[in-house]
């Protein structure tokens, strides 16, 4: 049986069997398969025999498949199933398969995740995870990447979904869970790739993964990526399209791998030219979406209409390493992130030659973050701990526009990186303006206890204390501007407990409870001080498998969350609490991994039964009572597996299912009959073709050309169609 585990070459030994306690003879665990490779024998055997010397090689390329061995997501390198906690991680071995190029696209391998469209003062990146809104809980290799732009996986090894609560790890945010990046850094072994795709509907995509040694311990890579899409969809009268046309530049450089002081210095770029698609209306007597408008691909953007985006992210990291149980590790980032977009939302079909109904904004965010994490393994009063602890400094500056037609009418411009109107030569006109400053200083402590063999209690609290000024201006007059300004001091302490049975080094069951919190404020959430930050708690009872010889992974999960004082996710909107208590109860099922050396599978069920408890006080609507919340699906299942063929030949596909899906803010006082959104499922597959120097690849999205409804927007007036059929050949060159 094949393993997911990097291979190992090695000289100067004969193949032992591992022999290593109480679990001997398993091989999940990283140390002990490096153990058994290197034929590692019990203390007597080494006594009585001298080893020649051992030279390990890593092979070109070390992946994990669809299993992962490893995350940070805990603070420390640990492999997931030693995590008390619901963890699905996304390889990048599946991501490549599936031609998923944008984040938005990988974490549709994520059940239980649904997303929200456009707006609701939280465009770009927007989902929904176990029914909780997770804008506040996007990170960039741990550090928090809030800004409201799209992001791209093309420097990107791995994308780890820690489901529930998680505030005393990363600080504030939601019930759902934290949604983590993980950069792909400089290695010593070389990995020289390039690709090039072309599909339906104008799709072309080059991109090219460059990695150098330079010295014995020293190595760069260059990532990079530029990506054009078309749409299925247009507008009647202009003939105007979605399109989508994207740009990445990723620098790394590593010092002193392999020693005791690492160090690595990464830029990323990204810039996007897109024309977004805001969906289609629903029809008001049937309260789904208009038929008429999305058979026909309906779209009401016009020439005019855009979104861009420009990112820069700088990270400083360094790794010390004290000793092979304890390790410091201290980064620092410098993040600008510029959005300025011109939309058209549906309208009637009247306005398909003005552009619908005008979405604008113009963002100009700035973060500064240092984060210095320790951990560190050690044995007193009989027992083994696992201690981590570190501190966090977070400064952000946000400042937030409506953009104004300066031009000729039905001409829009923008100037998210200087641009002027291309008619009459003036900026745009970008006032007034809406500005957020505030800073966090963030400090915690967790150990992880094995209080007797086999049975291990994590315990963790967190102290964050933020300071936050806000300010609004709104013009009421052309020279008349009305301020409303908001100061919020706010501490917070979060904590993280957890039971974990690990009886053998293939199973693992846990109970664990954690808690988060989002002050006012935060986000761009303004409520004043009439009521507390939003508070979370979840409770989880799960177990984790190895199968196959850690070759699949299974995990399944029980869970319970609540949430006090739900924001509104726009502070311009006339609701800032959404409800007063909601909860969410549901049943996790995922399988990741390898069932032979030719089948490899990942697929995961989420069950979600949501009810909204207590509506917003003052102005919540009581029929909201006892309801299901918005954007979560009763049921969600994906699916994507893989056969290996002789001769160099690999088919795969997959499916995804969500059931239907409610689109409506708790607010006035009608009756409960929100728009919903069908239940659906789509079908993808892949047939690829690999040598050692190359490899071709095929690939149809959404086969049977479902027309399903993707992405809903937070009020309910409109929804997204999701992607129509689409084919994209592509192929790889390795040098």
């Amino acid at each position: 049986m094949k393993n997911n585990y990097p291979k190992i070459q090695v000289r100067g030994v004969s193949p032992a069997p591992f022999r290593g306690g109480r679990h001997a003879g398993l091989l999940p665990l990283g140390a002990a398969v490096v153990a058994g490779l290197l034929g590692v024998a019990d203390a007597s055997a080494a006594e009585e025999q001298t080893l020649a010397p051992v030279t390990v090689k890593a092979t070109a390329e070390q992946q994990d498949g669809y299993r992962a061995s490893k995350t940070r997501v805990g603070k420390v390198v640990q492999d997931p199933h030693d995590v008390p906690q619901a963890i699905t991680t996304i390889t990048r071995s599946l991501m490549e398969e599936q031609e998923a190029n944008s984040l938005r696209e990988a974490l549709r391998n994520v059940s239980g995740l649904s997303f929200n469209a456009a707006e609701g003062g939280r465009s770009g990146d927007n989902m929904m995870l176990r029914g909780f809104y997770t804008f506040g809980d996007m990170y960039l290799d741990g550090i928090r990447d809030t800004a409201q732009y799209n992001r791209e996986v093309f420097n990107t090894e791995q994308v780890d979904v820690l489901r529930g609560a998680a505030a005393m790890l990363f600080g504030r945010g939601q019930a759902g869970g934290v949604i983590n990046q993980v950069s792909k850094t400089p290695m010593l072994y070389g990995i020289n790739k390039a690709s090039v795709g072309i599909g339906s509907n104008e799709y072309f995509e080059a991109k090219a993964d460059l990695n150098q040694r330079i010295s014995d311990n020293t190595a760069f890579r260059i990532n990079f990526m530029t990506r054009d899409e078309g749409s299925s969809r247009s507008n009647p009268v202009t003939g105007t399209t979605p399109e989508i046309h994207r740009q990445g530049f990723a620098p790394s450089i590593s010092f002193g791998l392999g020693t005791a002081h690492e160090v690595t210095l990464s830029h990323l770029y990204l810039a996007t030219q897109d024309r977004a698609d805001y969906g289609v209306p629903f029809d008001s007597a049937t309260k789904r979406p208009n038929q008429s408008y999305a058979k026909s691909g309906a779209y009401w953007g016009v020439d005019g209409t855009f979104d861009d985006s420009e990112t820069n992210i700088t990270t400083l990291n360094y790794l010390f390493t004290l000793s092979p149980d304890t390790q410091w590790r201290t980064v620092l980032r410098s993040s600008n992130y510029k959005r300025s977009y011109w939309a058209s939302a549906p309208g009637s079909a009247a306005s398909f030659a003005t552009g619908g109904s005008a979405k604008t904004r113009q963002t100009d965010t700035d973060n500064l973050v240092i984060q210095s994490d320790l951990n560190t393994r050690f044995n007193l009063l009989g027992m083994k701990h696992e201690l981590v602890t570190g501190v966090e400094y977070l400064k952000e500056e946000a400042k937030r526009w409506a953009l104004a037609n300066v031009g000729n009418s039905g001409i829009y411009f923008k100037d998210v990186v200087g641009f002027t109107n291309s008619v009459t030569g003036q900026l745009i006109d970008t006032r007034p303006a809406n500005t957020y400053q505030g800073e966090t200083f963030s400090a915690y402590v967790q150990d992880a206890v094995e209080f007797i063999p086999d049975w291990k209690l994590t315990g963790g609290i967190r102290r964050d204390e933020m300071r936050s000024d806000y300010v609004t201006v709104a013009r009421t007059a052309p020279a008349t501007m009305t301020t409303t300004a908001y100061s919020g001091d706010f501490g917070e302490n979060s904590y993280r407990v957890g039971l974990s049975w690990q009886p053998r080094a293939d199973s693992h069951y846990y109970l664990g409870w954690s808690d988060s919190f989002s002050p006012t404020a935060d986000l761009y959430q303004l409520s004043g001080s009439q009521y507390p930050a939003e508070r979370s708690a979840v409770t989880e009872l799960g177990a984790k498998w190895l199968l196959l010889d850690g070759n699949l992974a299974f995990r399944a999960a029980l869970y319970h969350a609540v949430k006090e004082w739900e924001r509104n996710t726009d502070l311009e909107s006339t609701a800032s609490i959404l409800t007063r208590k909601r909860q969410s109860d549901g049943l996790e099922l995922e399988l990741a991994g390898r069932i032979t050396d030719e089948w490899e599978v990942f697929g995961g069920l989420s069950l979600i039964d949501g009810e909204i408890l207590q509506v917003a006080p003052g102005n919540g609507n009581p029929n909201f009572v006892g309801q299901e919340p918005r954007n979560t699906p009763k049921r969600t299942i994906n699916l994507w597996t893989t056969y290996r063929l002789p001769m160099g030949f690999k088919v795969g596909g997959g499916a995804e299912y969500k059931s239907k899906r409610y689109g409506a803010a708790p607010t006035g006082t009608a009756a409960f009959n929100p728009n919903t959104v069908p239940s659906y499922i789509r079908w993808d597959a892949m047939v690829t073709y690999e040598q050692p120097k190359y490899a071709v690849k095929f690939n149809v999205q959404n086969i049977f050309d479902k027309l399903y409804y993707d992405a809903l927007y937070d009020n309910g007036s409109f929804t997204v169609p999701g992607q129509a059929r689409r084919f994209i050949l592509s192929g790889e060159f390795k040098f």
